[in-house]
């Protein structure tokens, strides 16, 4: 089993006033005032019923976390390998600890980030994450008006569960929301949407326009050309080889190379199988970040790079970046592999390395899930 990378980020005051009647904690001075009245942080006993689920695991998984309260301790009690990535200045934690955490763990790879806290810490953690990984919220405040977060904590671990078991989990945009605790504490509600976050939950097999509840071919692969060609605008967009992936430029009304690669820009052909060289040379000029690859895998293997798509070679990836890579396939072809990664077997081994991990593949228009790549073995 793949080792899995969890950040861990816990608000240790969060909620802290919510059993004193303060509203939340919020607010300077909040937190020292609900203390002074009795008031006892609940954040970390519900982090731990999340990472008790993950105890089997455990083994498998590497958590970064903050020292202290902010995750370090509930990490190790419970016997977890645990790396600290910030430590607070002050005993009592700010919305700054929290950003910087995840500010740290941004550059580190990250499967998962994993916090709890309320819709304030939310807020924080959306403030610095943006789409650059995964979250997963475990509910500890005493508002919980975001969608990112599930329903309990217990449920909280059984979605990590899902992916570090190699299950197919879907992967959402949830609305990011939070209320004016000073205007709350008059009796006043007033929400706000401050942004939103893509959160892991559980794969939703019955689709409401498929019939029977079971995918046909045609129309997802039509929902997934779609989804691919709504991101289209003045980026140049490598199609690599396969069937799935012919499907995109049949949509498009464009000639396919369907064992090469052709190169797509504002939904016109702009070259047709590539050469590695040709390749290379036309990303060029683009911009980092402007450069799009639309790849697949292959049925009952499950490789993504190293089998029909030589021309896609280590530098021309590292050039394009993981992060605009876009793996397409039906959600049947990736049931077929039967919880197996998926394999970057580009003969570059650290860069082979650098592309494992979860990433997001698109099975429909707006539908994504979450899928483990691995380096060959």
């Amino acid at each position: 089993m793949k080792q899995f990378k969890l950040g861990l980020v816990i608000n240790p005051i969060a909620g802290i006033g919510g059993s004193v009647a303060l509203k939340g904690s919020d607010g300077v001075g909040i937190a020292e005032q609900a203390i002074a009245l009795g008031a006892t942080a609940k954040s970390n006993a519900r982090a731990l019923l999340a990472l008790e689920i993950l105890l089997p695991y455990k083994e498998n998984i590497v958590i970064y976390t903050a020292a202290g309260d902010m995750g370090e301790y509930t990490a190790k009690a419970l016997g977890f390998n645990t790396e600290v990535v910030h430590q607070p200045v002050n005993e009592i934690t700010t919305a700054l600890d929290t950003e910087q955490t995840v500010m740290t763990l941004i550059n580190l790879d990250i499967d998962l980030l994993l916090f709890a806290g309320g819709d304030g810490t939310a807020r924080n953690v959306c403030h610095i994450v943006e789409d650059k990984f995964p979250v997963l919220g475990i509910p500890a405040g005493c508002k919980i008006h975001s969608g990112v977060y599930a329903i309990t904590p217990k449920a909280a671990g059984r979605v990590v569960e899902l992916m570090i078991t190699n299950q197919l989990v879907s992967l959402t945009d949830a609305d990011v929301m939070d209320i004016d605790e000073s205007l709350f504490r008059q009796g006043i509600v007033k929400a706000k949407r401050f942004g939103e976050m893509q959160v892991p939950s559980e794969l939703r097999y019955i689709q409401a326009v498929k019939s029977g509840g079971k995918e046909s071919d045609e129309l997802v692969l039509q929902d997934i050309a779609a989804d691919v060609i709504s991101k289209m605008d003045d980026e140049l967009f490598i199609i690599g080889s396969g069937s799935t992936t012919a499907f995109v430029m049949e949509e498009l009304a464009l000639e396919n190379t369907l064992l090469g690669v052709d190169a797509v820009c504002e939904q016109v052909l702009i070259e047709s199988d590539l050469t590695e060289p040709k390749l290379w040379q036309l990303i060029q000029p683009y911009a980092q970040g402007k450069v799009k690859l639309v790849i697949t895998l292959i049925g009952g293997q499950g490789h993504i790079f190293g089998r029909g798509n030589q021309q896609l070679s280590p530098r021309v990836i590292r050039a394009i970046g993981k992060e605009n890579i876009l793996i397409i396939a039906t959600k049947t072809k990736l049931n077929a592999l039967q919880a197996r990664p998926l394999i970057a077997d580009t003969g570059d081994s650290e860069l082979d390395i650098e592309l494992s991990g979860y990433l997001a593949v698109t099975t429909g228009y707006n539908d994504q899930v979450l899928y483990p790549v691995a380096s060959p073995q």
